[in-house]
């Protein structure tokens, strides 16, 4: 059987990318399979293991790095990795479903210099960067350290954006879920 083709999406926190991926995922016929990305850091709200992450300790997540465990990882924060483990780009793409991966920057660029051709990366931009500040303070998850932190971060972000093969301005979510289905259907 034919391995499914690798997808990458990656974006600044608020951008989108999450809500952009769960609606693609009910597009039978782009046959995508998600990736479950592994996390150091706590579950929010209502996330679950296994689910929206495997949640793992820090020491543990080490452990599984220096072992070669992950296609890509990264500590986005002090103290909080993530990363993307081996057998879930096999879980997914060995039965032929295409794998769609939400990664930071760093994570997507390694996913393409490891799978070449087989990937294809896609950046979600924010349509300013004051929008993105409004929709990180309207989650009403985060405190002000947070949201700080994330918006240092999210310019460090946007500097990759050229480097990815296709990038999606997220000012209307029904636009951009279209724009990106078609980038993955052609």
């Amino acid at each position: 059987m034919k391995k499914g083709k690798i997808i990458v999406v990656s974006a600044p926190s608020g951008t989108g990318k999450s809500s952009i991926i769960k609606r693609l995922l009910e597009y039978p016929e782009l046959n995508l399979g998600f990736s479950i990305s592994a996390t150091s850091r706590a579950p929010r709200g209502t996330e679950q293991h296994g689910v929206e992450y495997y949640f793992i300790t820090h020491e543990e997540f080490k452990r599984k790095a220096q072992a070669g465990d992950f296609v890509e990882w990264e500590e986005v924060y002090p103290g909080t990795c993530y990363g993307t483990l081996k057998s879930e780009v096999e879980r997914v793409t060995d039965d032929g479903r295409n794998l769609i991966m939400d990664i930071d920057v760093k994570g997507g660029l390694n996913v393409k210099k490891c799978f070449g051709d087989r990937a294809i990366t896609i950046f979600i931009l924010p349509p300013s960067k004051e929008e993105l500040e409004k929709r990180l303070r309207g989650r009403g998850t985060d405190t002000e350290e947070v949201i700080r932190k994330r918006l240092d971060k999210a310019d460090f972000e946007l500097s990759f954006a050229p480097e990815f093969d296709v990038r999606v301005v997220n000012d209307d979510l029904e636009k951009a879920v279209s724009d990106v289905k078609g980038i993955i259907e052609s």
